[in-house]
């Protein structure tokens, strides 16, 4: 397999329409949304209205040519550090509502550490493994709503549980975002949380993916604590962050 980082730059020039070498360097980078082939295709629409990443201490801009001008304007020399804070995503959120938009989400992303591969033994629990088809049978079950997304653009490929006597305690699952990165997801019952079980879930299937040749990465909400103690735990580090955008 390519080193991470490497396949990251990929991922992300087809995210938004560059190339590896920018979001390799340091400079901002704006420009007009198309459905590249290889994107990442959770949830994500043919037409894209803006997104933007932080990486590298810098900026990815990508969407509607009129929306992406404003921002160019805006954004051309600003750092990266500080750029999710408050009163800049209200500025853009001001801009945006005027084309009948709004923020959507803004999510941190890890990404294994080349470093730290962490074996998990998954000692104590039952451990058991779903492939695609037999994923089926969770769907509509809101319990492993984060798990799987059964969404069509970017099917879910592979789960593991642990299970005691026979009950599940935890479910881990990854969709296939794109043809070269694949997406954690991970729910455990709320009676068994602080018990290590997300951790261990985590850990075993970002090992599986790795030994089928895709790279794994974990998305979670930047006040969810806890999910990101669990991407640590299972070997994963902070790689980049996304903002989105929705119609209202």
């Amino acid at each position: 397999m390519k080193n991470y980082r490497d396949i990251l730059y990929e991922q992300l020039a087809a995210d938004y329409c560059c190339r590896p070498e920018d979001v390799a360097d340091t400079k901002n980078h704006f420009s007009t949304y198309q459905p590249l082939e290889g994107r990442r295709k959770w949830q994500n629409q043919k037409d894209c209205y803006l997104k933007i990443a932080v990486i590298n201490g810098k900026l990815l801009f990508s969407g509607r040519p009129d929306i992406i001008d404003w921002c160019e304007e805006q954004y051309a020399d600003s750092e990266s550090a500080w750029f999710f804070e408050m009163n800049t995503l209200q500025k853009i959120n001001e801009r945006i509502c005027k084309d009948g938009y709004q923020i959507g989400s803004v999510h941190p992303f890890f990404l294994p550490d080349n470093e730290n591969e962490i074996e998990q033994s998954g000692s104590g629990y039952d451990i058991c493994w779903y492939e695609e088809q037999e994923i089926e049978q969770f769907r509509g079950n809101a319990c492993y709503k984060n798990a799987y997304s059964f969404c069509p653009e970017a099917p879910d490929v592979i789960g593991v549980a642990a299970l005691q006597d026979g009950v599940i305690l935890g479910m881990a699952g990854a969709s296939c975002d794109s043809p070269s990165m694949w997406q954690i997801g991970i729910d455990v019952d709320k009676h068994v949380r602080q018990h290590g079980i997300g951790g261990l879930l985590v850990s075993l299937l970002k090992n599986e993916i790795l030994r089928r040749g895709a790279l794994p990465f974990y998305g979670t909400a930047m006040s969810h604590i806890a999910s990101q103690k669990v991407a640590l735990r299972a070997g994963f580090l902070p790689a980049w962050a996304e903002l989105s955008t929705s119609e209202r």
